[in-house]
């Protein structure tokens, strides 16, 4: 059973995602949030597998609720999912790189929306190549924000730094085994890898790490 938290401030868009939760067999309500505290104390409390955040709320908004969430020990099995009304919510980055695992935009279809909490409850990261090209590399290469390598990136191999890069694209690991040539087993294997050495949360946030250090190429 994957426990899900839904925070966001607007009630109808709240209730209708509770709902939503509720009806299917392999996914329960583990709470609502109006605001993003009342969000990190019941995360806290229920620990969910998933959060459902959106950014605009009152109180700390879902960015600094998804950051405490992150960082808290306890919570280490929990993936928070950013929702947002737009794809380049100029936000989405900063959620990104304070730990979120991926993001989706209000308008989501709800057999998508099912699909991605499942995806997530198992590790996976909701950054497609579009929106990765679209959003992450948008605000991760503003002048404002210059990359700054990871400070363990001497720590990769070379063949470890091109997987993260290719991870930065937005490619899976099937896609990345077939640009490379090497088994999905392997593929998998660096990323790992690489995962450890940079303790990258998840790909979403391994997508982050690619970007501020330059392995994505332009």
């Amino acid at each position: 059973m994957i426990r899900v938290l839904i925070a966001d401030d607007q009630d109808l868009v709240r209730l209708g995602l509770c709902a939503l939760v509720e009806s299917e067999d392999d996914l329960a309500l583990a709470g609502e949030a109006a605001d993003g505290l009342r969000a990190v104390e019941l995360a806290r409390r229920e620990r969910p597998d998933v959060v459902l955040m959106d950014i605009r709320m009152p109180g700390i908004d879902g960015i600094e609720a998804t950051r405490r969430i992150v960082a808290d020990p306890e919570l280490t099995a929990t993936r928070v999912v950013v929702l947002t009304t737009f794809e380049l919510d100029e936000y989405v980055f900063d959620a990104l790189r304070h730990g979120a695992s991926g993001f989706l935009t209000k308008d989501t279809r709800p057999t998508e929306l099912l699909r991605a909490i499942r995806l997530v409850a198992e590790g996976e990261a909701l950054l497609s190549p579009s929106v990765t090209r679209r959003v992450v590399r948008e605000f991760a290469t503003r002048p404002s924000r210059a990359p700054r390598p990871h400070p363990r990136l001497d720590t990769l191999t070379d063949r470890e730094r091109q997987v993260v890069g290719l991870v930065g694209e937005g490619l899976n690991n099937e896609e990345i085994a077939a640009r490379l040539v090497v088994s999905p087993a392997t593929a998998r294997t660096h990323v790992s890898r690489a995962m450890g050495k940079l303790g990258a949360r998840d790909r979403a946030q391994l997508v982050v790490f690619a970007y501020q250090s330059g392995l994505v190429a332009g």
